[in-house]
């Protein structure tokens, strides 16, 4: 009995995935469920206070919604390795990194990826001894690691400057992440990502875009930089951002799947 019941439930995966998801991913441009853990980890309440105090996004979700975001922190932290150089890496200082990175990943299904493994974080501007310059932060594919300065990190998190190295850096991961992965999270970015690149490849459009003066300089690098630059403004000036690009905020909604009702 309890294999016919393993069979049927197996059965029912299939369909789920292969059948309905697509048609629905199609139809919606969103996964069709984002949220499903038997169990739910837990923080201390020392942790969930500094989340409430480093976050408001978290401060803004209903109590479902923060165990969810509470869990997706603790399984980062868990699951990717971290290692100070020449600093002591802190609970408090994981905690940001993870929520930061949840917060960007949070409408999007399977957010634990496996295109880095180790964050490594220097107390401040660190020399990259790949290409002989002094760097902020980076994301190196082939050595699956994130590399940050910790001063420029909470710096990024504590200003709304709309210069944010946490979000900066992650964005470039779930873009590589993008052309390697056919989970639907991983479609909808690489899909919206097509559509943001015309704000960068035509001429008429960047112009528009440079002539508002809200993004900073380093956007038009290139149309990678041009992506993880928009990403931070999305965060740290919605308001602004939305009202200045409508159609490109929206794009990168739906690229993420942000969910404004939270």
């Amino acid at each position: 009995m309890l294999f016919f019941l393993l069979i049927g439930i197996l059965f029912l995966f299939v369909i789920v995935f292969r059948i309905i998801e697509p048609v629905y991913l199609m139809l919606f441009n969103k996964p069709l469920f984002i949220f499903w853990y038997p169990v739910l980890k837990k923080l201390d309440p020392e942790d969930k206070a500094l989340l409430r105090s480093e976050f408001s996004y978290y401060t803004n979700l209903s109590v479902k919604k923060k165990g969810y975001f509470e869990h997706r922190v603790e399984s980062f932290i868990e699951h990717y390795n971290f290692e100070g150089k020449d600093i002591q890496v802190t609970r408090e200082m994981k905690l940001i990194i993870a929520g930061t990175y949840v917060m960007l990943t949070f409408g999007m299904r399977n957010y634990l990826i496996e295109l880095f493994e180790n964050i490594v974080i220097y107390p401040s501007v660190y020399y990259s001894v790949i290409n002989q310059e002094y760097h902020k932060g980076e994301y190196n594919p082939r050595m699956k690691t994130i590399v940050f300065s910790w001063e420029d990190f909470l710096s990024g998190h504590e200003t709304k400057d709309n210069i944010n190295l946490g979000l900066h850096e992650f964005t470039h991961v779930l873009h590589f992440h993008s052309k390697k992965s056919s989970s639907p999270g991983a479609v909808i970015f690489y899909d919206e990502f097509t559509e943001i690149e015309k704000y960068f490849d035509q001429e008429e459009l960047t112009n528009k875009i440079k002539e508002k003066q809200y993004f900073r300089e380093y956007a038009y690098t290139n149309k990678f930089e041009f992506l993880a630059v928009i990403l931070e403004h999305f965060f740290e000036t919605p308001e602004i951002f939305k009202r200045e690009f409508p159609e490109l905020y929206q794009n990168v909604k739906t690229m993420i799947n942000f969910r404004e009702d939270l």
